[in-house]
Parts: structure tokens; sequence; C-alpha cells
């Protein structure tokens, strides 16, 4: 079952969803969704000369990101074919019988962004700003304010509250994070590192 904003709004109430700063409530609790707003900080990835990147390998990440951080009244633009990571500037807390699924905002598809690649997916249990993977599919510039509402999260109640939720008992990589993360596909258990999940 998706919840309505009813719903949205009675579990922020109870505090065991948590999306804030809510700064307008009123205008970023949709019918079924919450709308989160832009930070000021971006991962850009940078034209390199690397044959390829190795998943396994954190080193050669470094070598080709580069943070951007966006003043007050600044602006990121954002050129055609270009992709980075972004934030949100929400930071949320999904309980165990609740996912999150992170989508575009309508108007904002229409201009050809794109605010995420295939990261979606907010897991039971997770807690932290949503990294988005910022791209630009059109043909022209297009200028993000930080504090615009950049996309929307869209809550599901599960049918079971999972048992083993997103966090520090499964080695969640993610979890707590602030700002963009970069991959840490490396410390995934295929690569050594002993992660089981994302």
């Amino acid at each position: 079952m998706i919840l309505s904003d009813a719903d949205i709004r009675r579990r922020l109430t109870e505090g065991d969803l948590v999306v804030e700063p809510l700064a307008d409530p009123e205008l970023q609790i949709q019918p079924a969704s919450v709308d989160l707003r832009l930070g000021r900080e971006f991962l850009e990835f940078q034209r390199t000369n690397i044959p390829c990147i190795h998943p396994n390998s954190e080193q050669e990440v470094d070598e080709y990101v580069e943070e951007t951080y966006v003043e007050e009244s600044g602006e990121f633009i954002l050129h055609p074919g270009d992709f980075v990571l972004g934030t949100t500037k929400e930071r949320i807390e999904v309980p165990p019988d609740l996912l999150g699924t992170v989508q575009g905002r309508s108007s904002l598809g229409r201009l050809a962004i794109v605010i995420h690649a295939t990261a979606g997916i907010v897991d039971p249990g997770y807690r932290g700003q949503i990294t988005l993977e910022l791209s630009n599919l059109g043909t022209a510039p297009v200028a993000l304010n930080p504090d615009m509402r950049i996309s929307q999260v869209i809550f599901t109640e599960l049918k079971t509250p999972a048992e083993s939720p997103y966090g520090d008992e499964r080695g969640s990589k993610y979890q707590g994070q602030t700002g963009p993360q970069a991959s840490r596909i490396q410390s995934d258990d295929e690569f050594g590192g002993g992660q089981l999940d994302r």
C-alpha cells in the first residue's frame, strides 16, 4: 500500500518516519509523496585518460571525481550529456515497515533532467540524505538551484516489517551519509569487501 498524504503526515507526527528539515509541509507533501529539495554539494565526474574504471579499486574513483559546493543564491549548470552526483537537502529515516522510492519531478523530466540512473530504492531502516544521480539528456544546459524541489519520495508499506533492515548490523555502506557519496562498490562481497548489501 502506498502512503497517502494523510498517512505521511500521521507517520511524520508519530516520528517513526522522518523527513527533515521539511521547510514547507503544505508545499512539499504531495497527494502520495514528499518533494525533496536539492542540496548544495555535487560530485562532478571529470574527463580522464584512465583506460577504464575498475569497480574494485577506490583509488581510480578519487582520480576523476571533483567536489563542487554552490553558495547561497548560486546555481549549478548541468550541461548536456553530463552526469553528476548531487544530494537532497532533507535527511530521511525510513522505518522497517516502509520502502521509499525516489522519482524525478515531472516538470524537470520535461526539461530532460533525470535524477536517478538506477538507485531509486530507499531501503527499510535507511537513515541519511539521498544521493541523486543527475543527468541532462537534453541539448541545452539547465540551471539547478539549491533548495529547489528536485525529486519526490514515495513510501510503500510492506506486508511485514523487514527482519534485517538496512543499517549498521548489515554493514550497510551508505547508512548515515551526508552529502553526495561516490560509489563504494569495491567494498561489496564479490570484491572481497565483505558487505552484505549495496
